[in-house]
């Protein structure tokens, strides 16, 4: 579906590879070191299955996703090691689309949309204690019980934020996020990189000193 543009009384910001950089090979990394696996065989049985899903959507708590990961990966060590391998996967902010937030906040309201899990969000509290308050609000799956690219998901902010569909843009790195979003209406951005944010916000006059294009 082809994108909409207009003028956005909200800004939606995905959060993993929009604003944050993340690596799943540094959670492969860390625990290697305890798991009875070789490399290649621990890759492949790491995947975002269904577990995964259910501690993205609220069912599952973080111990048991862990035990759970515990088990798959088959790793000698306690829940807390296996916990901080799953958060050695925020590698650090993307400063440059971070500064366009910044930027931006002040005109319109930002909220961040996010597929993740108790185990992470604190985690980005606590590595970045600056980055989650410059949101309005945050929006994260396993508090909503709804993981993009469901429909819920986009639904339960737009409602939340009382905002219609059509003056929400959405920034999001995954392609299935950003179609879903624009089957319901909502003018989303596929980034690939930080000019992909740039460039949307200035088309839609909302960078000062940037004329629209």
């Amino acid at each position: 579906m082809s994108a909409v543009t207009g003028p956005a009384r909200a800004v939606l910001f995905d959060l993993g590879g929009v604003l944050l950089e993340i690596d799943f090979g540094r959670a492969l990394a860390a625990w290697q070191r305890h798991s009875r696996l070789a490399p290649p065989q621990l890759r492949e049985r790491f995947a975002f299955d269904e577990p995964f899903r259910r501690h993205e959507t609220g069912h599952l708590d973080d111990d048991a996703y862990f035990a759970h990961l515990r088990d798959r990966l088959a790793l000698d060590c306690e829940l807390a090691q296996v916990r901080a391998g799953f958060d050695a996967i925020l590698v650090g902010e993307i400063g440059e689309t971070v500064q366009l937030l910044e930027a931006v906040r002040g005109q319109v309201p930002c909220y961040a949309i996010s597929n993740t899990n108790p185990s992470h969000l604190a985690q980005i509290g606590r590595a970045f204690p600056g980055f989650l308050p410059r949101f309005r609000q945050v929006f994260a799956s396993h508090r909503i019980g709804h993981r993009k690219p469901q429909p819920e998901a986009f639904t339960h902010v737009l409602d939340a934020i009382e905002v219609p569909a059509h003056e929400a843009l959405l920034f999001d790195d995954l392609p299935a996020n950003v179609e879903a979003a624009r089957a319901l209406g909502l003018q989303a951005v596929l980034v690939r990189a930080p000019g992909d944010v740039r460039a949307a916000l200035a088309q839609r006059g909302l960078l000062q000193g940037e004329p629209p294009a």
